[in-house]
């Protein structure tokens, strides 16, 4: 064997071809390995801004619904007769939200997923939840005491089997998006490992020449180590660009957005917590244990005087959110202690005093229009925060694909640049 490659690398032509060869790998390694990374970083890129965090805030928006739906259902409940349309309207609202989200999501994820299984089991539930709705409105036209039993069931099935379904869908959502994240923004080294590897081959085979033919350039190994080098500043530098924009993109605006999801949702059952209370008529302190869970998890422990101690998710949710969704942050932060006052009004007050604080119809001055206040707040902040993630995620795909397209482009030339170069100095010996 080693007598064999003597004879393959014992002259000065045989060197030359065996450079040749290995520059020739080395280069074209360097390009289809930049090219395979790149690609795949592409393709994450690409599937965070159309599948992937697309189909996560759907999963929030769905559980966001179901709640709201909930909440709705539970007020319109209480207002019997008084309540306006509008309050219907929202319930069948949500409700055909939910569906739609649901069958969008079933069409878009694969039959054996996580996510699916959960799916499947929300589209089953959801037409089960809406009659016992049903049923609890018809009973109550009735003047039949049936009217409440059926709410509270029904809550009782979107509060323990359908919202937890629709966590482990936004759970299963969630971890598909930071997967992508995760291969988007992984850096190629070993490709810029290859590329620097070339490079320094590439030097090196120069420097030899030039020290057994004083010629000081290689036209053909310059253009190879050109294009080598322009490849490697290609790599380092798109890369590096697209990182930055892909973080920004997670910390401004989808790892914020998931706070909010949870701000927006712990505040929905908070009020369902306050509906049921009255729904139940006091006739279980579980709805009111709700109420301080979901309210201290939104916005901290409560003092003495009223007020709150720390901010909760509420606070959280302005931590990395992006300039666009301070305002209506802060506003909404604002808008908690009216609600939480009115709350702790209503608890004092008798069943018929307590119904006034909590759903008066048309009232201005009650827990329900500071909850759709502070709703709508957290609405426009998800909005903004939406918008920053696809404004900075936006064409990261298209810039690495374009860097996978030309590192092989690059890889070629230097391939060619090799062959040439070598070349001249094999014909001088002929």
């Amino acid at each position: 064997m080693q007598q064999r490659l003597r004879q393959l690398t014992g002259t000065a032509p045989a060197r030359l071809r065996a450079a040749g060869v290995v520059l020739t790998v080395l280069v074209l390694l360097f390009g289809a390995l930049t090219a395979w990374q790149v690609s795949t970083r592409a393709q994450a890129a690409d599937r965070m801004v159309t599948t992937s965090q697309p189909l996560s805030q759907d999963a929030a928006e769905i559980y966001r619904s179901l709640a709201d739906a909930d909440t709705t259902a539970a007020s319109a409940f209480l207002l019997a007769g008084d309540a306006p349309p509008a309050l219907r309207e929202r319930y069948e609202r949500d409700l055909a939200t939910a569906a739609e989200l649901l069958a969008r999501a079933a069409a878009r994820t694969d039959a054996s997923s996580e996510a699916q299984r959960w799916v499947a089991a929300l589209n089953r539930q959801l037409p089960q939840y809406a009659g016992l709705v049903e049923s609890a409105r018809a009973n109550d036209r009735q003047g039949l005491p049936l009217g409440g039993a059926y709410q509270r069931y029904a809550s009782k099935q979107m509060q323990g089997t359908m919202l937890p379904d629709a966590q482990k869908l936004v759970e299963a959502e969630n971890r598909r998006l930071d997967q992508d994240y995760s291969v988007a923004a992984d850096f190629p080294w070993t490709a810029l490992g290859f590329g620097l590897l070339a490079l320094g081959a590439l030097v090196w085979c120069q420097v030899l020449l030039l020290r057994r033919t004083n010629r000081v350039f290689n036209p053909g190994l310059l253009a190879a180590s050109a294009a080598v080098l322009a490849g490697v500043f290609w790599l380092s530098g798109g890369t590096l660009s697209a990182v930055l924009d892909l973080e920004d993109a997670h910390s401004h605006g989808a790892a914020p957005l998931r706070v909010l999801n949870k701000a927006r949702i712990e505040a929905l059952q908070s009020r369902t917590a306050e509906n049921l209370d009255l729904v139940s008529r006091g006739g279980s302190d579980s709805y009111d244990k709700d109420w301080q869970k979901y309210s201290t998890a939104l916005a901290g422990d409560q003092s003495s005087d009223g007020g709150r101690v720390n901010g909760g998710t509420l606070a959280a949710a302005g931590w990395n959110a992006p300039k666009d969704a301070q305002a209506a942050l802060e506003q909404a932060a604002k808008l908690f202690p009216a609600w939480s006052t009115r709350h702790r009004k209503a608890e004092e007050s008798d069943y018929t005093a307590a119904l006034q604080t909590v759903v008066g119809p048309n009232g201005t001055e009650t827990s329900e229009a500071a909850f759709n206040a502070l709703d709508e707040q957290l609405g426009k902040a998800a909005a903004a925060e939406l918008a920053v993630f696809e404004r900075s995620a936006h064409g990261v795909d298209g810039g690495l694909t374009g860097l996978a397209v030309g590192a092989g482009v690059l890889a070629l030339l230097a391939a060619a640049g090799v062959a040439v170069g070598l070349g001249r100095r094999l014909a001088e010996y002929r």
